[in-house]
């Protein structure tokens, strides 16, 4: 198995980001609000085109699929540019994943890329092709605009990088491998062999995320996964049980809690990156 990258490239004061919508419609005084935060810190901060638009059949997009796949891939393979983030999720990432011309985007320059959420399809593709990116809040978002903590992560993460987070030990023992993952309900292509997977969502009965990790444990998506990192769980009631009665028995380290995902003051993680756990002590380390 190839070697995943050491990590994303960060930002400088100066730098161009172009925050995209490939998900669900936006609000135009949030992205107004999220694009002057970024303003904030230096950054060359610009909307790309069409991301304020609406689908004129189906409103839970933000405008035509082709369109949104257009803007991601220009904003992707623009040497002028050096992150490209999201704006909001809600729905639409999975239908723009085969639009965009995965192998320009390994052959161009790396660069940033941020989103959470219905952009776990994205994120995927990215590493598919090479790509490290960050799981962290959207621009276009009260998680971003409202929430200081949150974005404070984020700023420090684009700019910084970071080394390691830490959770609650579940079950115990160590492993190593490329961090993959994000939101359950959008999984849908397996993790690499030997993957530690990242896993939170929001808003879902217990019963549904049993649904949910019962058809994967029957599709065989967990057989060859090194570890689990549980995020957050905000609005699913009381899932500690579902997540130790589907996940507890794979015989692989398995950390809760770890602060990435639906939650105030949300960590910004990366994936596609190589990161070791510890099911014990619950603390992962990125760049192992």
């Amino acid at each position: 198995m190839t070697p995943p990258p050491a990590g994303p490239p960060l930002l400088a004061p100066g730098d161009r980001v172009v925050v995209v919508s490939p998900a669900g419609p936006v609000s135009a005084p949030l992205l107004d609000a999220g694009l002057a935060r970024l303003r904030e810190w230096g950054l060359d901060a610009r909307a790309a085109p069409h991301a304020l638009d609406t689908h004129p059949t189906l409103p839970y997009l933000a405008g035509h699929d082709a369109d949104r796949a257009r803007a991601l891939q220009q904003a992707w393979l623009d040497p002028a540019v050096a992150g490209v983030l999201c704006a909001r999720g809600g729905y639409g990432s999975t239908r723009v994943v085969d639009l965009v011309d995965w192998t320009a985007v390994a052959a161009g320059r790396r660069k940033v890329f941020a989103g959470s959420s219905d952009t776990t399809a994205l994120h995927d593709r990215f590493r598919q092709a090479g790509v490290p990116t960050w799981f962290g809040p959207m621009i276009a978002t009260t998680a971003f605009v409202e929430d200081a903590a949150a974005r404070e992560h984020l700023r420090r993460a684009l700019f910084t990088g970071v080394a390691s987070y830490r959770g609650t030990g579940m079950v115990p023992g160590v492993a190593r491998g490329t961090a993959a993952g994000g939101t359950l309900s959008l999984f849908d292509t397996p993790p690499p062999d030997g993957a530690v997977v990242l896993v939170e969502d929001v808003n879902e009965e217990p019963y549904r995320l049993d649904r949910m990790l019962t058809a994967l444990l029957r599709a065989g998506w967990f057989d060859r996964v090194a570890g689990i990192v549980l995020g957050s769980w905000t609005g699913c009631g009381d899932v500690a049980p579902v997540l130790a009665d589907r996940l507890g028995g794979l015989g692989v380290p398995v950390v809760a809690d770890a602060g990435f995902g639906h939650r105030a003051g949300q960590l910004t993680v990366p994936l596609g990156v190589s990161v070791e756990i510890d099911g014990g002590t619950g603390v992962v380390t990125v760049g192992t």
